[in-house]
């Protein structure tokens, strides 16, 4: 038994002991969790029970951005070894599925993700997981920014699949955590500049920071304005739509440049259209995200490089056992956060 931040059911956290798997298998690693984030999906299942047809059914554990220190490896391990500083890819696919060997393993039907129903998660003092899907974190790499790669590793999922040219400009719909990671992303794979708007003063100023990276507050001017007038009337090369919001649909089209390139990222809640006949008449490529495949070394590699920092977005830290008034301010939604962070080691 191990103490866990549970979601018993919707509405409904509690810090408990809990039965969780510890055996550590030959190709494991066995991981002293230090930092989790708090992600719009855990806080999503704590308030709605549900994300489309995954549905909380029983108490289940939450948590999927970690990073913390390996304590044990299993007989196979060759590459990772006690001690190591380390963070971990949340989805573990089966290895000799179809998805998986087209490398498109994070759309693998059998992909077992922490916490998706039935799936516990990673908030608690430690964990299991296969080796392949570890990684070593630099030492100039913080625990906390560890816990930043899996959120970062989904703006670099939507930055590749744009297939951004160098000095693409760009357009983020939505300034939430992806939406500001996904401009940084964009940034890094080559874009001159990104805007991004929202209804959010705050979010935006916090995204203003970063150099290259243009906040447009959609409740003083139209975004379609300003992107008309920053592009001479053409558009954007990149329009990345990261807010899920059925309202950021409405004339999306008129803001990407014609044969430019629409991707979809947020996940809206309910359905969702948009004009099919403005899409054919700039003949856009439309794309989607689903979390990611393949990059999660790649997202290591830039922050510890320097070009991408995510230290500014961490709004507050909390200690393991204020893990529930973590959640109940993260379901607030208040202005001023981006990410939340739970520690859970001094």
């Amino acid at each position: 038994m191990v103490q866990a931040l549970v979601l018993e059911k919707k509405g409904e956290l509690s810090l408990r002991d809990i039965d969780l798997p510890q055996e550590v298998g030959p190709d494991d690693v066995k991981i002293a969790i230090d930092t989790v984030g708090v992600c719009g999906s855990d806080v999503h299942y704590y308030t709605h029970g549900a994300i489309g047809s995954f549905v909380v059914r029983e108490p289940m554990v939450l948590g999927h951005e970690a990073a913390g220190t390996i304590i044990a490896v299993g007989a196979n391990v060759k590459n990772l070894k006690v001690g190591d500083r380390v963070c971990m890819e949340p989805g573990v696919p089966n290895m000799s599925s179809r998805a998986t060997k087209l490398g498109i393993y994070n759309v693998d039907p059998d992909v077992r993700f922490w916490a998706t129903p039935p799936i516990h998660g990673v908030l608690t003092p430690e964990v299991v997981h296969p080796a392949a899907f570890t990684y070593k974190l630099p030492n100039n790499v913080s625990f906390a920014e560890g816990a930043m790669v899996e959120p970062f590793a989904v703006g670099l999922q939507a930055a590749t699949r744009a297939r951004i040219t160098p000095g693409d400009v760009a357009v983020v719909i939505g300034c939430g955590p992806i939406g500001i990671m996904t401009a940084l992303a964009a940034l890094a794979g080559g874009c001159a500049r990104v805007y991004i708007s929202d209804l959010s003063a705050p979010k935006l100023a916090i995204a203003g920071q970063y150099a290259g990276i243009h906040p447009v507050n959609i409740t003083e001017r139209a975004l379609k304005d300003v992107i008309a007038e920053e592009t001479e009337g053409w558009g954007a090369d990149v329009v990345f739509e990261a807010s899920g919001s059925p309202r950021a649909y409405d004339g999306i089209f008129d803001i990407v440049r014609p044969g430019g390139t629409l991707v979809l990222i947020g996940m809206p809640v309910e359905p969702t259209r948009f004009d099919v006949a403005a899409a054919i008449i700039k003949e856009a490529r439309i794309e989607t995200v689903f979390r990611y495949a393949n990059n999660f070394d790649r997202a290591v590699n830039l922050i510890a490089s320097g070009k991408v920092d995510l230290k500014p977005l961490i709004s507050e830290t909390f200690d393991f056992a204020r893990s529930i008034e973590a959640f109940d301010r993260a379901a607030k939604g208040l202005p001023d956060d981006v990410k939340l962070q739970i520690k859970l080691r001094g």
